[in-house]
């Protein structure tokens, strides 16, 4: 009886290792796959935006506000590649990341790229294509560096000029913080 007591409460014991194990094991995976993603919106805008003409680009940025959560977007003109999520389409796009309500909650905002052809003759209000990148954030912030004036600026309506450093933060309901990336859209010396 003594040696079925001591085997009983072993395998007890063993059983909440594991379980407690296993739970930590599934926080820590999804925590790291939620970072993931926003690595590779870190990745995907720095391939999409230091491959623009600074010519043709036609960059705008514009700070809004909504319900005291920051909603900026920033604009810009792009040939299909792979930044753009879209390789063989004909033409020029008009590109617009920004925040768009799409869960099935009130409050959540999906982050994502508006895509529109830039050929006119046929475009239509159903062309526009909705691509979400990161499901469930609360905010978007972006601050673009002008060097001439060596400040961070809210907006950007620099037309034929592209700004040396872009800053995004993006608010998530999973962390204390908003995840915050500088992306350089010229050559830096280091």
């Amino acid at each position: 009886m003594l040696a079925v007591g001591i085997l009983g409460m072993m395998s007890v014991a063993i059983f909440r290792f594991v379980q407690s194990n296993m739970t930590a094991l599934q926080f820590s995976s999804a925590i790291a796959a939620n970072d993931a993603q926003y690595d590779g919106l870190r990745d995907l805008l720095a391939t999409e935006w230091q491959s623009l003409n600074p010519a043709r680009a036609k960059m705008n940025g514009d700070a809004f506000k909504l319900n005291d959560r920051e909603r900026d977007e920033v604009t810009w003109n792009s040939e299909a590649g792979p930044g753009l999520l879209t390789r063989y389409a004909p033409g020029g796009f008009t590109v617009v990341l920004r925040l768009q309500a799409g869960g099935k909650k009130k409050d959540e905002l999906d982050l994502g790229f508006l895509r529109q052809p830039q050929d006119d003759s046929d475009a239509t209000e159903g062309q526009e294509s909705w691509v979400p990148l990161i499901q469930n954030v609360t905010s978007l912030e972006i601050a673009y560096f002008d060097p001439n004036a060596n400040i961070w600026l809210p907006r950007w309506t620099g037309g034929t000029r592209l700004p040396s450093l872009v800053k995004i933060s993006v608010g998530r309901p999973d962390a204390a913080g908003p995840w915050e990336a500088v992306i350089p859209l010229r050559r830096t010396p280091y």
